[in-house]
């Protein structure tokens, strides 16, 4: 008999736990998807950032440019949209962190110049920098451009802002991975000038994948003289997609496009053609335009594609700051 009321009592608790959960699920259901913890590869793989070194937390531009000054190690988290006025210098050996959703920079953008290297940015929102890209790489090395959400607008002209990445003057094996790229109209310019061959010859290698290039003009991106692996991207009402010139070498493998006008192309603005190769993209009636077939057939280094069908759901899903 006392058997028999246990099991009911252990019954009945069973049942008011199982109501309980049922009724907090309700209550508070999943939070969107995080990103993913992606490891880098890419050219920009050995790129290590502020790792080994101290963590400090910033809320205010003073305390920014103490924190990325310098070349020790310094992984700087950055909580709040901090407002700057003109680019900041960022030292090497340092990442740069927001903090949660909407942690970041309005009004001008970060830059490493002079052979700065080993900086990694992720997680930040970047908007509106004007007179110079969110993010530029100028002389720089080893770098990884991460899940961040950088965007203009395209009420102003297109020399209003500077696009939101561009990479030039020898600079070399970066990755930019799983970002929002929006609303801009030169999005991200690889290699300044047509007369700049003796400086990025021989450099210049760049990764792009799985990134969201949304309401965009041109420069998708656009590649002078140096080596482009992009892979696995979303472009989605771009106007003028990715461009080789000046001789670049481009592989680009399993990107879908959606209202798109011209998806790869390697002629004009320049005085000379570049390359490209391409497979398994989905152009969505896009026009392709190759003129050069080229001789970068494989990536120098192991990644792992994700189906073409697979591109959309990926990318909106994790792509930007989380």
């Amino acid at each position: 008999m006392v058997s028999t009321v246990i099991k009911k009592i252990k019954l009945c608790w069973l049942g008011l736990a199982v109501l309980v959960l049922s009724l907090v699920a309700f209550a508070f259901p999943p939070m969107a998807s995080a990103a993913p913890a992606d490891p880098l590869v890419g050219f920009g793989a050995g790129t290590t950032g502020g790792q080994g070194g101290s963590t400090v937390t910033v809320t205010t531009l003073s305390a920014f440019q103490s924190a990325v000054s310098g070349s020790t190690a310094r992984i700087v988290r950055v909580s709040g949209i901090i407002t700057i006025s003109s680019v900041v210098q960022i030292g090497s050996n340092k990442t740069i962190i927001g903090v949660g959703s909407n942690s970041g920079f309005t009004g001008s953008g970060l830059e490493v110049e002079g052979g700065n290297h080993n900086v990694i940015f992720q997680n930040l929102v970047i908007s509106f920098a004007v007179g110079q890209a969110c993010i530029r790489i100028h002389d720089g090395n080893h770098i990884w451009i991460d899940h961040n959400t950088l965007f203009t607008d395209r009420n102003h002209g297109a020399d209003f802002y500077d696009g939101l990445i561009n990479i030039t003057k020898g600079s070399d094996d970066v990755t930019v991975s799983w970002n929002i790229l929006r609303d801009d109209f030169e999005t991200s310019l690889i290699g300044a000038s047509d007369s700049d061959g003796s400086l990025d010859k021989g450099h210049e290698k760049v990764t792009f994948h799985h990134n969201w290039f949304l309401n965009d003009t041109e420069r998708t991106p656009s590649l002078r003289f140096g080596t482009g692996h992009v892979y696995n991207n979303y472009f989605q009402n771009v106007t003028d997609g990715i461009h080789s010139r000046m001789g670049a070498q481009m592989l680009i493998e399993n990107n879908v496009f959606r209202n798109t006008t011209v998806a790869v192309h390697t002629h004009g603005s320049s005085s000379q053609d570049g390359f490209a190769n391409i497979r398994g993209n989905d152009f969505g009636g896009a026009a392709v335009n190759i003129t050069q077939t080229g001789t970068f057939t494989t990536a120098p280094y192991s990644y792992t594609l994700d189906a073409t069908s697979s591109v959309i759901s990926n990318v909106t899903t994790f792509a930007g700051a989380h």
